[in-house]
């Protein structure tokens, strides 16, 4: 079921007040709403540059905006940690997910500004982890919770090279980025590296405390690309040096039933609404995924990303439950 979304904007009334003046004023209760239910729409804030947005979320949040580091997608990085959204054709969707769910590290918030409205489509939908974690059946997400995912990628035939995924120069900076994040690696042909990193399926939320989807499998797998395309891929590489794939974190496949279910539980909890030029959408990352509906004409989309959480701060917090 697709849902369309209304109920999350929040009214807003600048009455002759300056933008950052309301901002200070409303903060605590826009976080308020962020955490009660997991995402808000803002409209009428009349913000017109990516300067001005990154500054308006940093001080929202008190915190400096993280940088996009283990990259997976093609972006621009516009000014002080503000990016283009994923910049894929306009023909293609992007499913649902967490970002960068695959990684040690990822954001807490996500804040995505309107700075051109497409003609057509063109949406970000957005769908609650917890809701895609209960709908999926029990004996499928024993198995994930028990065994993780494991991401394979293989950089610089296909994609992103692997210089601009971890964002360095050289291939000692490389080894330093992965072995600090228990990124294994190897390097291949070339100048080639390929790289597999083992991450929870599930997470627990460190404020809510409740149970949420949180991992790319389905999208890191081959079955996420249509026929032609994987046919194609399947053709070109070995299963090892596919560009993309996932499997359980003991290396076993994930079986591609249990990958279709996962994918319909995503669609079914899909919610989207019209982007008006102006909109600022907040959301929790952990709370709620978010994909992109294709589109036509102009379509600009800032986003920034605020509150690093990583994969050592959640297990010290299941420690610190187990002891309480």
């Amino acid at each position: 079921m697709n849902q369309q979304l209304t109920s999350i904007e929040y009214p807003v009334e600048l009455n002759g007040l300056s933008l950052m003046t309301w901002i200070e004023q409303h903060q605590d209760a826009i976080r308020q709403q962020i955490e009660t239910h997991g995402a808000i729409l803002l409209r009428g804030l009349n913000i017109i540059s990516s300067a001005q947005f990154g500054k308006i979320i940093s001080h929202m949040f008190s915190e400096e905006l993280l940088s996009y580091t283990n990259r997976s997608t093609p972006r621009k990085e516009l000014k002080g940690n503000v990016y283009t959204s994923t910049e894929y054709p306009p023909e293609e969707s992007i499913p649902l997910h967490n970002e960068n769910a695959y990684s040690h590290e990822w954001p807490m918030k996500l804040a995505f500004l309107c700075l051109v409205a497409p003609s057509e489509e063109g949406e970000t939908p957005i769908a609650d982890s917890r809701k895609i974690y209960d709908q999926i059946p029990a004996h499928i997400r024993e198995k994930f919770e028990q065994k993780g995912v494991m991401y394979l990628r293989n950089y610089d035939a296909v994609g992103l090279p692997w210089r601009e995924v971890f964002q360095v120069e050289t291939k000692a900076e490389a080894e330093a980025y992965c072995i600090k994040n228990d990124i294994q690696f190897e390097w291949l042909d070339d100048d080639g590296l390929r790289t597999r990193q083992i991450c929870p399926a599930v997470q627990t939320h460190p404020i809510t405390g409740e149970k949420i989807w949180f991992n790319q499998a389905h999208l890191f797998h081959v079955s996420n690309h249509d026929e032609a395309n994987r046919k194609a891929l399947e053709e070109t590489f070995s299963t090892e040096s596919l560009p993309r794939h996932s499997f359980y974190g003991d290396g076993e496949p994930i079986e591609e039933e249990y990958l279709a279910v996962i994918r319909q539980a995503f669609l079914a909890q899909k919610v989207k609404f019209t982007w008006q030029r102006g909109d600022l959408m907040i959301i929790d990352n952990m709370l709620y995924c978010h994909g992109r509906q294709p589109y036509k004409g102009n379509r600009r989309i800032l986003v920034s990303m605020v509150e690093a959480n990583t994969l050592a701060a959640q297990a010290q917090r299941g420690e610190q439950n187990e002891c309480a």
